[in-house]
């Protein structure tokens, strides 16, 4: 099912596919009637049912892939043939998102990239470890009424209760300091983390966990 937030003047709208059960977020500027869509993971009639829902002739212009894995892939190549859309994706993963799905990877992404949503301007962050190329997009919620808030598209880095998944420790300890440094260390508590699964959660409610997490290892 489809649901909707407003983040200043950027609409948020998602939709949950696949046997996995992975988010697909679509941002939308109305201002500009633009938009971009992260990580087509399976259902391609759901994926392109919630690009037509997010405003009658915008376009889309991006489809973020937060990093290789299937389950957030799975519909690219529908998604990207139907919208002629521009793929970009994590420089270590972008040539395995091609291998696998068939689809070029316009613009491979670094840490510290930008990324144009209609009238805002996202970061890219690099979180290396559940995948060589895994990247998260921060988005500014920009309103009059209050500071700047940022909204975190972070695919499978980050959780609500700890960092997404690795397969070995050397990419946990990658993850755990990227996590720590590009993320915790930059962002206020504020800061919502959204998930490619799951429920979204806030940087406050999993910093005091940080410890916990480097003495467990996962």
């Amino acid at each position: 099912m489809e649901d909707l937030e407003q983040l200043g003047t950027i609409q948020l709208r998602r939709v949950v596919v696949g046997e996995f059960a992975t988010n697909v977020y679509l941002l939308t500027d109305p201002t500009v009637r633009r938009q971009v869509l992260i990580d087509p993971g399976a259902e391609p009639d759901a994926v392109l049912a919630l690009v037509a829902s997010g405003m009658p002739r915008a376009t889309l212009d991006t489809v973020v892939v937060t990093h290789r894995h299937h389950d957030h892939t799975g519909a690219l190549a529908q998604v990207v043939a139907a919208t002629h859309a521009q793929v970009v994706a994590g420089y270590d993963d972008a040539d395995a998102i091609t291998a696998a799905t068939g689809v070029t990877v316009h613009r491979a992404l670094r840490h510290g990239d930008q990324l144009v949503i209609g009238s805002v301007t996202a970061d890219v962050v690099a979180l290396r470890g559940h995948t060589p190329g895994s990247i998260t997009v921060a988005v500014p919620e920009q309103r009059p009424d209050r500071p700047v808030r940022t909204h975190l598209f972070v695919g499978d880095s980050l959780f609500p209760g700890g960092p997404g998944m690795t397969t070995a420790a050397q990419h946990f300890d990658q993850l755990y300091t990227d996590l720590v440094v590009r993320v915790f260390g930059v962002y206020p508590d504020e800061t919502t983390v959204r998930p490619g699964h799951g429920l979204a959660t806030t940087l406050g409610d999993e910093r005091p966990h940080l410890r916990e997490w480097r003495q467990r290892g996962w």
